[in-house]
């Protein structure tokens, strides 16, 4: 591309709205009119305390109706997020969003009561359409709520770190009891391990039908036909999506065949997976992650991965941290010649989407996607001027080759920080390094998301975009 062409592309993306915003203000805008719809519409009899109550249920419903679209698996939805992390990130605030409005819709709902049939005696409590309504409503916030938990659960030190080390002590002292350890033990049994996790969480779609049925059952929760049907929309949609995706999804997504080629250790705690493709191989963007299947002797286990090889190569590689139980034992049980399947690809993070001055930053493993760049430079030129930084504790991998890369294309420049010696990298060290106008730069960041996040507020105070300020969302899987 010109000099003119890249400067009127630059100009052009300043104006344009940057369409990964377009996602979250769509859900935003269907809440609030939701919201409006049922207020316009008011309660019949004036019990605004009840409404208001049933007005945080119906919206629970729909939030987390729109988190089950959200994981559909649908290509439209990330298309329509810029990406399924950025839709998966959101699948997981709406659900929490939903599980809130369950507070207010139990206590201002509960003990309300309905208005009487002709003839009947005294009002009576509501109990939510019967004693089937009861169970169901009971049914769906409690199993949500012990999903939700379980979600948590592994994330509560980074989640409370003011109460850490006050919980850790406690946690010690409790499981230091021969009782306690030994249901701490068979709660490990029951509910450890990320496949087993993922195939019950599978169950949130049912827990929502049960809310959902709740809800049609209760004869006091609609003053009007619109918002019965508008209720109805809202859940039967999510329901839907959830239906395609646990029936239907599986029969159309793009499968590619794999042979384990080759297993080597890259670094402390890291692993290099490479695979032969047996037919098609997939086709990718320098950047992209995959759905990767491995069938190992523990059983088939499903993990994404961002691809570490270019386009052109032979071999599909990825480069894994072992921070989970499949990744740590993968040296142990991955083995040459066991099958893979590859899904895929997915992901927005793509240099092309720059301006013509460029800064990478990688923290630790987040090299993975900088390497699929830098190894496709042969057949993809950068896009202009890049300096990468990536910053590691001690030697980091891949410097040997990242080095050779920049000295074949000079207008890369690499800074390897080692915080080990220097401590941890900075923004004003990495602005101080590039210089110029902040303004014109487009910053790439892949990394742990306490550092991601601390760099991108800096960045901004500093005067980057917003707009040229992109990330890969690697934390949610």
């Amino acid at each position: 591309m010109s000099t003119a062409a890249r400067a009127a592309a630059d100009a052009a993306r300043s104006v344009l709205p940057p369409t990964r915003y377009l996602g979250p203000l769509s859900i935003a805008t269907m809440a609030a009119a939701f919201a409006v719809l049922w207020v316009v519409a008011g309660p019949p009899d004036g019990r605004w305390v009840s409404f208001a109550g049933q007005l945080a249920g119906a919206e629970a419903v729909l939030l987390m109706s729109l988190a089950m679209v959200l994981i559909s698996l649908l290509p439209a939805v990330e298309v329509w997020f810029h990406g399924i992390d950025r839709a998966a990130i959101w699948h997981r605030r709406l659900s929490i969003a939903g599980l809130a409005l369950l507070a207010p819709h139990v206590m201002l709902s509960s003990g309300q009561h309905a208005p009487p049939a002709a003839g009947a005696g005294p009002m009576a409590p509501d109990d939510g359409g019967g004693n089937i309504g009861g169970l169901l409503a009971q049914i769906g916030i409690w199993g949500l709520l012990a999903l939700a938990a379980w979600a948590i659960a592994p994330r509560w030190r980074t989640m409370l770190p003011w109460a850490g080390p006050y919980l850790a002590r406690a946690a010690d002292r409790l499981a230091g009891n021969a009782a306690v350890h030994r249901m701490l033990s068979a709660g490990r049994w029951i509910f450890g391990g990320y496949e087993r996790w993922r195939a019950l969480h599978r169950l949130t779609g049912l827990f929502l039908a049960a809310a959902f049925v709740h809800g049609l059952l209760d004869g006091t929760m609609f003053g009007s036909a619109v918002l019965r049907w508008a209720y109805v929309a809202a859940g039967g949609v999510g329901l839907a999506f959830y239906a395609y995706r646990e029936v239907v999804a599986r029969h159309l997504t793009a499968l590619h065949d794999y042979q384990v080629a080759a297993v080597r250790p890259v670094g402390p705690g890291l692993t290099e997976l490479a695979l032969a493709p047996l037919g098609r191989p997939i086709s990718f963007t320098p950047g992209q992650f995959a759905m990767l299947f491995l069938e190992t002797g523990l059983g088939w286990r499903r993990h994404p991965f961002t691809i570490s090889s270019a386009p052109h190569e032979e071999l599909l590689r990825f480069t894994i941290k072992a921070l989970g139980d499949d990744t740590t034992r993968m040296q142990d049980h991955v083995r040459p010649g066991m099958p893979a399947v590859v899904g895929g690809p997915h992901g927005r993070f793509d240099r092309a989407r720059g301006t013509g001055r460029q800064v990478w930053i990688a923290g630790g493993i987040g090299i993975t996607p900088f390497l699929s760049w830098l190894r496709a430079l042969d057949q993809q030129t950068a896009p202009g001027q890049v300096d990468l930084f990536y910053s590691t504790q001690g030697e980091p991998p891949f410097a040997g080759e990242i080095t050779d890369i920049a000295g074949a294309h000079p207008t890369i420049k690499v800074h390897l920080h080692d915080t080990a010696a220097r401590g941890y990298l900075t923004a004003d060290t990495v602005l101080d390094a590039v210089g110029g106008d902040p303004r014109g730069l487009s910053v790439f960041l892949c990394g742990p998301a306490a550092m991601v996040d601390t760099f991108v507020r800096r960045f901004r105070q500093a005067g980057v975009r917003n707009r040229n300020l992109h990330r890969e969302h690697f934390d949610w899987r």
